[in-house]
């Protein structure tokens, strides 16, 4: 009887009214996960990019040059039960990274937790952004230039499309009148 319970028990955790209650999670049918109709609307601002993409990735050097290009794989995909996204990337140069994307009710802001392989900081960094009516998704963070000026890191996923996208992370001033390019990348989709 005892073990008959348990049964019900673990049964009942993993079903409601005879259904999975995780079936936006990632599975054999849909690697990536799905977008869960119960979520924001705003989680399908990233539905094209979810999958994978080999991407090209270019960094400015400390003499403001642009490094040789970096090959990696982009992936995206739906989380905790198809109401956010995680990314993950996988670069030529060990240097992984990835970032947990939840939209905020309350703010209407999608807020970005990033993290990587090249250091360990206690607090996550993370951006704040809208999805804007030309498609492209813009994040801020506030970030002070090396010279002390006040302004943003501002991060733009751009020319989104079924066959890929692009990416550039850059630093403005506060009227973002002037901008500095400090990353680019180009992703192809493969899956």
């Amino acid at each position: 009887m005892k073990s008959f319970l348990i049964i019900i028990f673990i049964f009942t955790c993993f079903t409601i009214d005879g259904q999975n209650s995780y079936e936006f999670e990632a599975n054999e049918q849909f690697p990536f996960g799905k977008l869960n109709p119960n979520a924001p609307k705003q989680v399908a601002d990233f539905q094209q990019l979810i999958g994978r993409c080999e991407c090209k990735s270019e960094k400015r050097n400390r003499d403001q040059t642009w490094a040789k290009p970096v090959k990696m794989i982009w992936t995206f995909k739906y989380i905790m039960n198809g109401t956010a996204i995680q990314d993950e990337t996988l670069k030529e140069d060990g240097i992984h990274s990835g970032s947990i994307r939840q939209f905020s009710k309350d703010s209407l802001k999608w807020n970005v937790h990033y993290y990587s392989s090249g250091s360990t900081p206690a607090n996550l960094p993370s951006w704040e952004g809208v999805k804007k009516e030309n498609g492209n998704i813009i994040l801020y963070r506030k970030q002070k230039a090396p010279n002390g000026m006040d302004g943003y890191s501002r991060l733009t996923f751009h020319d989104i499309n079924e066959k890929g996208y692009k990416w550039k992370g850059e630093w403005v001033n506060e009227g973002e009148t002037f901008v500095f390019p400090t990353w680019k990348i180009s992703c192809v989709k493969v899956q």
